[in-house]
């Protein structure tokens, strides 16, 4: 199922700038991949932005938008997953930011209505942009991926293996969460026990309910402790439900990112 999010774009007035001939700071290009054994088709979408120029993570930090991805127009297609790659944490106009630079690959996991029949994909990403100023670009995506390819792709296999690793991987112990009551919400605190990840070092956390808001995490390192707290809050304004085990962590470190699901209760 596609979801699409609608978020505020903060646009900066600014001089013009310079961009590409075709006047746009992200180019789009579809990658073949490989069939799997459980005839799943692996596919990439590739981002090449103009020097400068930076794009936006799943969780993209004060100031930002996510990549929003609709391929409902593609043959062949029952389903899909991103698979993202470990972002890089960057400042615009003073507001953290998290996304990638340069370039980025987004591996995509097809899932074909048939196996055996080739698979098109038809669509268009949304994404934001920023340099001096920031930007809502729609890049239209149309690929044929041929059902029998069998040789993996090196750029695919690279952004595959540059995702986050398990908690289990980097020695992860435990998850430990705990509300307080505050004007407005909630103040969430995430105790995160497992050895550095490398210095400096942020915690993001979101929600698998579509109807929580999360502020930016402080962060604080005690040992083999990271403390993350972040404000929680209703975008409704209905009463807070906090299924902890719908929370994500993303530990992001100068050495490795983290990925971990859930938390227990403080």
């Amino acid at each position: 199922m596609i979801r699409r999010l609608v978020l505020t774009v903060l646009v900066l007035l600014v001089p013009a700038i310079s961009l590409a001939k075709d006047g746009r700071p992200v180019h789009l290009s579809v990658l073949n991949g490989w069939t799997q054994e459980d005839g799943k088709v692996m596919a990439a979408i590739r981002l090449d932005l103009e020097e400068g120029w930076k794009t936006y993570w799943r969780a993209p930090g004060e100031g930002g938008i996510p990549p929003t991805l609709d391929l409902r127009r593609s043959r062949n297609l029952q389903g899909f997953a991103i698979e993202w790659p470990a972002p890089d944490v960057f400042e615009i106009s003073g507001l953290r930011s998290i996304g990638y630079s340069d370039s980025v690959v987004f591996p995509l996991d097809l899932v074909p209505f048939d196996p055996a029949r080739d698979v098109t994909l038809r669509g268009e990403i949304d994404l934001g942009v920023c340099k001096d100023i920031c930007l809502p670009v729609t890049l239209r995506i149309n690929g044929k991926l041929p059902v029998r390819q069998r040789g993996p792709n090196p750029e695919i296999a690279a952004a595959l293996a540059a995702r986050p690793i398990a908690g289990d991987k980097a020695r992860l112990r435990k998850v430990t969460c705990t509300l307080t009551p505050a004007d407005g919400g909630m103040i969430l605190t995430a105790d995160i026990t497992m050895p550095s990840a490398g210095d400096p070092e942020i915690a993001v956390i979101e929600s698998d309910d579509p109807d929580h808001w999360l502020t930016a995490t402080e962060n604080s390192r005690t040992g083999d402790t990271l403390t993350s707290t972040s404000f929680l809050a209703s975008i409704s304004g209905q009463t807070l439900m906090l299924d902890r085990s719908g929370l994500r962590f993303t530990v992001l470190g100068s050495d490795y990112a983290v990925d971990i699901q859930g938390c227990s209760g403080g």
